[in-house]
């Protein structure tokens, strides 16, 4: 795993930019500056998955600039939820879909958690399966992070880890869930609207039941697939062996962390 340190004092060559060296920065300034270096990767001509959330969308943002100021040209989108596809077309990115691009040249993404071996947690804004289509048929997948997100394993945050379900009998298969992680001191909690407690419902019409850990999973593959043998499970939101590169931006700097 190659990495690479590089100040934020030395911004992206755009003037859109970043806060002077001076002022303390905010998470959201290390999202914006961990998603304007992803971009640099971006090249003319490019079929690009476009990531939702907070830090994706501010990639999103910086690739339409790009093609506005006619530094970019012939790029097509692949948006990972109807929140990125409203973004990108109100922006003028033009978009298509897996049916027309079944291989993508690059993805650029968020998320929710990042462990040692660049493993991921995904899907805490609910987009997880558009995502996990999206971004498994990428040639170079970049994940962009503050670091924040770094995480000693899978789970370690204590903040949740997706599941999406069919919304038919979910208890039963949240209890399920549940079962599955016990030695991990597992709860399963729908994720409702706190106004409303009404479910969520992703886009695809589904449930998410968050996964809250208090130990270490363990083999995260014999997990990944314990998950997917039950039925009314959709997809989970841990997203293994799929980043080619994460870059991580702290206080001191931007982390380059590749493959």
């Amino acid at each position: 795993m190659r990495t690479m340190a590089i100040s934020p004092q030395s911004p992206p060559s755009s003037s859109s930019a970043l806060p002077p060296p001076s002022v303390a920065l905010t998470q959201d300034d290390l999202k914006r500056i961990a998603a304007y270096k992803a971009v640099e990767y971006v090249r003319s001509g490019m079929v690009l998955g476009l990531g939702t959330g907070s830090t994706a969308r501010h990639a999103v943002d910086r690739i339409a600039e790009l093609l506005r100021r006619g530094e970019l040209s012939g790029i097509v989108g692949v948006p990972t939820s109807t929140q990125t596809h409203q973004q990108a077309l109100a922006l003028g990115i033009p978009l298509s879909d897996l049916d027309a691009h079944p291989s993508l040249d690059l993805a650029i993404d968020g998320a929710d958690e990042v462990d040692s071996h660049l493993n991921l947690v995904k899907g805490r804004g609910g987009s997880l399966l558009r995502e996990k289509m999206v971004e498994g048929v990428c040639k170079k997948f970049v994940v962009i992070v503050d670091e924040s997100k770094l995480v000693p394993y899978l789970g370690g945050s204590g903040l949740a880890m997706p599941v999406e379900v069919v919304p038919f009998c979910w208890k039963f298969t949240a209890g399920r869930l549940r079962q599955l992680f016990e030695d991990a001191g597992c709860t399963a909690k729908l994720r409702t609207f706190p106004e409303t407690e009404k479910p969520f419902v992703t886009d695809n019409g589904n449930y998410i039941v968050d996964l809250y850990f208090k130990k270490d999973i363990g083999d995260l593959k014999a997990a990944s697939d314990a998950i997917l043998r039950l039925a009314g499970v959709v997809e989970h939101g841990m997203f293994l062996d799929m980043a080619t590169t994460v870059i991580v931006a702290g206080k001191l700097g931007v982390e380059v962390l590749d493959k």
